[in-house]
């Protein structure tokens, strides 16, 4: 009988044909996970785990960094994907609970860009596998596995991506399983650091670590191919006490970009925030009035996103990002947020700071979430004038429920780039077409230049 790994795998190397929707999404989030990187390579942290391994970067490595010079395509995914994920402006996909183009698209592009021969249409079909894997070992541990205090990125993350690079490097379906097995090895992450450059760092250590375990499986070391399902592997230690586990798991059919999609961010935070921020915003916008009129703001969202969001009074730009006082604080002030609302300065701005007191948040109870894959979080705006303003939202905004519009799409990507101090109007062009190219590498050389 075939292991939960040899399934996963055998589904992922098979599906060779794919829809338009499926490879539109692929290739907006990829583009938007590049923008995210450029962005994000000016951030201390990703500049801090290129300092720890500068004497591996140089100018004749295979693979480009996005904070200068080259080195192997695991340290080349390591500091790439601690910059894509460094501002939390990086996508969200619920089904793994995880980051997921944060870890596969710097992982795909290490490798990627250490071989020319690599097309535009390969990177996008590995990114589609790796993305379907990830899907595939979070149904069995999620929410629970999330829950208990896992950071999906970096463990199913990193053996989800693990398919998508051995895939990549034209693995057959038992070398896939393996690399998936192996770095089940390596996943790890306590949510925990949030709030602290840890957290971005756990994206680039599972992006190492999924080429790392590609590498090695190609190289022939092995692991158990059950390693998910068995006593004592990953749904014993990391699935909490209402992971399902794979018995149901559903393959075939159409790709889960499709049916379940990607969250594409609008705002630069924690998504634990997003809803209360949009329910709250399209408040405003219906009831015209200023963050000033506000005596009170109740927002109840789920336990998962309370725990994660644990700095009201945020000392510095990485808490304020998992602070929902904070944020919605910012944007119901001035309407949105920005990259710029995340600096030393933005987070102690006193006409900021005044109104966060106003704002509270509470959670669903274990029993109102139980049986429950996904509950609306829920705002209640008090007004001077005795109004009591009521929205809830199911969906945040980028969602495919709720897409981004492609202005809104490219207005950020240009956003980005501002942030880096890029001056690149053509470089949205580029990236948007690296789905087309005949070599990922010549297309990202281009960028980079």
């Amino acid at each position: 009988m075939a292991t939960v790994l040899e399934l996963i795998a055998a589904q992922v190397v098979s599906r060779n044909t794919f829809s338009s929707v499926t490879l539109a999404r692929a290739r907006d989030a990829i583009t938007d996970t590049v923008g995210c990187m450029l962005a994000g390579a000016v951030d201390a942290a990703p500049q801090a785990v290129a300092s720890a391994f500068a004497g591996d970067i140089g100018a004749e490595g295979a693979s480009s960094l996005v904070t200068g010079g080259r080195a192997s395509p695991p340290l080349a995914a390591l500091v790439n994907a601690t910059a894509a994920h460094c501002l939390d402006f990086d996508d969200n996909f619920h089904p793994a609970r995880a980051h997921a183009s944060a870890v596969l698209v710097p992982a795909l592009l290490a490798v990627a860009t250490a071989n020319a021969s690599i097309s535009g249409y390969q990177l996008v079909a590995a990114y589609l596998a790796g993305l379907e894997a990830q899907a595939s070992v979070g149904f069995g541990v999620n929410p629970s596995h999330y829950n208990r205090g896992w950071h999906g990125t970096s463990t199913v993350g990193c053996i989800g991506a693990a398919a998508g690079v051995a895939c990549l490097m034209g693995l057959g379906a038992d070398r896939v399983a393996q690399a998936m097995s192996l770095a089940a090895s390596m996943a790890a992450g306590p949510k925990g650091q949030f709030g602290t450059a840890a957290k971005p760092f756990h994206a680039g250590m599972a992006a190492r670590n999924a080429i790392e375990a590609a590498l090695l499986s190609r190289a022939g070391l092995t692991g158990r191919l059950d390693i998910l399902e068995r006593h004592q592997g990953f749904l014993d230690l990391f699935g909490g006490d209402q992971a399902a586990g794979w018995a149901d798991l559903p393959l075939d059919g159409a790709h889960v970009i499709e049916t379940r999609g990607l969250v594409a961010k609008l705002h630069p935070c924690c998504a634990s925030t997003h809803r209360a921020i949009d329910a709250a915003l399209d408040l405003q916008a219906e009831h015209g009035f200023s963050l000033d009129e506000v005596i009170r703001i109740e927002t109840k969202v789920g336990r998962s996103a309370r725990d994660n969001l644990a700095y009201p009074d945020p000392a510095d730009e990485m808490q304020a990002r998992f602070s929902m006082q904070y944020c919605l604080a910012v944007a119901l002030l001035q309407g949105r947020l920005s990259l710029s609302d995340f600096t030393p300065e933005a987070v102690s701005r006193s006409a900021v700071r005044t109104h966060m007191a106003k704002i509270a948040m509470d959670a669903y109870s274990p029993e109102e979430e139980r049986g429950v894959e996904r509950l609306p979080h829920k705002v209640s705006i008090t007004l001077q004038d005795g109004r009591i303003l009521h929205a809830e939202r199911l969906h945040a905004k980028g969602s495919i429920a709720c897409p981004l519009t492609d202005e809104e799409k490219r207005a950020k990507f240009t956003d980005c780039l501002r942030w880096a101090g890029i001056d690149g109007d053509d470089m949205h062009g580029v990236v948007a077409g690296l789905g087309d190219a005949a070599s990922v590498r010549t297309a990202m050389e281009q960028v980079a230049r």
